[in-house]
């Protein structure tokens, strides 16, 4: 076998050595010889720099029949313009059918409403009502127009000037929408080239207007001030130009996401220390914290002329709508130019405006809406302590109890499906209504999910004893093999 592939091989060798030695193959170039594989190399390398400089394709020559183009329009198929549909997307939620005080109907039955954040119990109040009553008289429903465009009532420079006088600021601006507040803000203040850093833990309307600010974000390990201080330092020390940019702090007083609450005379020390702003959305403390219900300021003893921005929606504690934010004049006057949810959205509906001046004269009349408030708070974390499967992971001053797996399951999705199967029992056996936090798609946030209990000064003590009992009979069936 060897002696036939050699008398094959060695004559082609034979053939290949001759065929190049030969003179058609040499080429002379100014008196040097060149070899013919030379010659050939050359010559393929032309050839494939003609062939790619050539259209790879050529259109037909003639146009294309009716009968073909209705082929590849049925063969055509366009991409969807919403993501395929799942098994979450079609939940409904409860539909509550009267107002969401401490007691509601939901789905027709009569609950214990733990899933509205109504933490003063205005909802349904009297003298609310008669305000807002005598506001749809007087303006009607709506404004019919932005601030900047005959929106304006006079209803509305009255709410700003008296929620700059309850905190202690210059002035304030309202906004017709909670989120929209946070959506509008942010981009207002942060440009393209700002460097923010944020809670990883802040919710989702601040992520919306961190995106829409264009801004560098960084995010630190969730309410830890060591990740705060050792992100600020490197931020200084490795972007040169970081002296010369505007750059920001954004928190929340206290987290949705968790109920904790931020240490805010730790993050002013770190402020001056680095030549940040500092950015705080009070939404779940304005009205709350604090001796008199001024917010996380008031708690925590820094001056409110400190933060630079404070932001807050109005739907909580006040048990109105819309948003505000407040600070000297400059923040106040260039969100007047510059806030798209303020220059181009019809303004707020002056009624609202009305009702909220009435919700926090009356805190101011009624200290003890709050001391009720947190003995309500207070009563809960204990019959709620040893629940089975369950940890709080809210401060004790929060005004909503959040209540997250002790063992996570390792999956978000999986996690909230045990949640969720809590909540379902106790809304149908005991029914009792509180809500599990969501995170949609666009949510980044990636602190675990939970259980959220929102409190109210209208709760009765037999409220929350039977909240307690319901949660802990309903997680100790759920969560017994987890």
């Amino acid at each position: 076998m060897e002696f036939v592939l050699s008398n094959l091989v060695n004559p082609a060798l034979d053939w290949g050595l001759k065929v190049l030695d030969a003179p058609s193959v040499r080429a002379v170039i100014f008196g040097t010889s060149i070899g013919g594989h030379i010659f050939v190399d050359v010559l393929l390398l032309l050839v494939i720099i003609y062939l790619l400089s050539q259209k790879s394709y050529k259109p037909p020559k003639r146009p294309l029949t009716e009968n073909e183009i209705d082929e590849l329009c049925d063969e055509w198929v366009p991409e969807s313009l919403i993501p395929p549909i799942t098994e979450e997307m079609t939940y409904q939620p409860p539909v509550l059918g009267s107002a969401a005080g401490p007691h509601a109907i939901v789905n027709g039955k009569e609950v214990v409403n733990f899933a509205s954040a109504n933490y003063l119990g205005l909802i349904g109040n009297e003298k609310l009502l008669e305000s807002c009553t005598s506001a749809l008289e007087k303006y009607g429903v709506g404004s019919c127009g932005p601030r900047g465009f005959y929106g304006t009532i006079d209803v509305h420079l009255d709410c700003e000037t008296r929620i700059a006088k309850f905190l202690g600021t210059y002035d304030s601006i309202l906004y017709s929408y909670g989120l929209s507040t946070m959506f509008s803000a942010i981009p207002a203040f942060c440009k393209k080239g700002d460097i923010i850093v944020a809670d990883e833990g802040v919710h989702w309307a601040i992520q919306n207007g961190l995106q829409l600010s264009k801004g560098t974000i960084v995010y630190f390990k969730h309410n830890d001030i060591s990740s705060l201080q050792n992100t600020l330092e490197r931020i200084i020390a490795e972007n040169k130009r970081a002296k010369r940019l505007r750059r920001y702090i954004v928190v929340e007083a206290i987290y949705q996401n968790s109920g904790q609450i931020a240490p805010l005379d730790e993050i002013v020390r770190l402020k001056e220390k680095y030549r940040f702003r500092v950015l705080l959305d009070e939404s779940n403390s304005f009205g709350v914290l604090g001796r008199s219900g001024r917010g996380l300021t008031e708690y925590c003893g820094v001056p409110v002329e400190k933060i630079d921005i404070i932001t807050a929606a109005m739907g909580h504690a006040l048990a109105t709508e819309g948003g505000f934010c407040t600070g000297n004049a400059r923040v106040i006057d260039h969100q007047r130019l510059s806030s798209s949810g303020y220059v181009f959205s019809a303004s707020l509906p002056p009624y609202l405006a009305s009702a909220a001046i009435t919700a926090i004269d009356i805190l101011e009349e009624n200290p003890g809406l709050l001391t009720k408030l947190k003995a309500n708070v207070t009563l809960l974390l204990k019959e709620l302590s040893g629940i089975p499967g369950l940890s709080i992971a809210s401060s004790p001053e929060s005004p909503f109890v959040f209540l997250r797996l002790e063992r996570s399951t390792g999956s978000l999705k999986n996690d909230q499906l045990l949640l969720e199967d809590i909540a379902g029992r106790v809304l149908k056996k005991d029914s009792l209504l509180v809500v599990v936090s969501k995170r949609s798609t666009l949510d980044k946030c990636r602190l675990p999910v939970g259980i959220r209990l929102f409190v109210s000064a209208a709760h009765t003590e037999s409220d929350l004893i039977k909240a307690a009992d319901s949660l802990k009979r309903a997680s100790s069936l759920v969560l017994k093999d987890c």
